[in-house]
């Protein structure tokens, strides 16, 4: 098994608790509302804490696809969320899970800085390609900067 990682950070005028209350808390009901090719996030195993794996569903392409996601650590203290994509539909043949390990901080004037390690765990001697690591960059921003302005639009949420 290969383990490849990058490190990622953004920045946002929300503060740390908004935007981890829209991305952790209430990410089930806000994402498909911030992320328009995300039609629904449910619960398809567990109650919500740790070990719960949720299915997001979604359109890309003009198909229909689905990951799952496997929450691993939650600490809401700390603004911390780590979770997994274990599978779905489409889900690279060589990757056995694809980990994210995501931490808020305060940042300037209010704001914040959103901090994420991604970890592609590939199968036998497989290589995480360039391309996949970009796409994984890509979507990982554009979710953040969808959710952040959904916070941003909405000051009373």
């Amino acid at each position: 098994m290969g383990v490849f990682t990058f490190e990622e950070e953004s920045h946002s005028t929300a503060s740390p608790a908004k935007l981890y209350k829209a991305l952790v808390t209430d990410s089930d009901t806000v994402i498909p509302k911030a992320v328009g090719a995300i039609q629904s996030v449910e619960i398809v195993e567990g109650s919500g804490g740790v070990g719960t794996i949720k299915k997001l569903t979604f359109i890309e392409d003009g198909k229909t696809g689905h990951v799952l996601h496997k929450v691993e650590a939650i600490d809401e203290v700390n603004y911390a969320y780590n979770y997994s994509l274990v599978g779905g539909d489409p889900f690279p043949e060589s990757v056995d899970k694809i980990s994210f390990e995501t931490k808020l901080a305060a940042g300037p004037n209010g704001g914040s800085v959103g901090k994420i390690t991604v970890k592609y765990h590939t199968k036998g001697d497989a290589k995480a390609s360039d391309e996949e690591l970009a796409t994984g960059k890509a979507k990982g921003e554009t979710l953040f900067k969808a959710v952040e302005a959904f916070v941003l639009a909405n000051p009373h949420y």
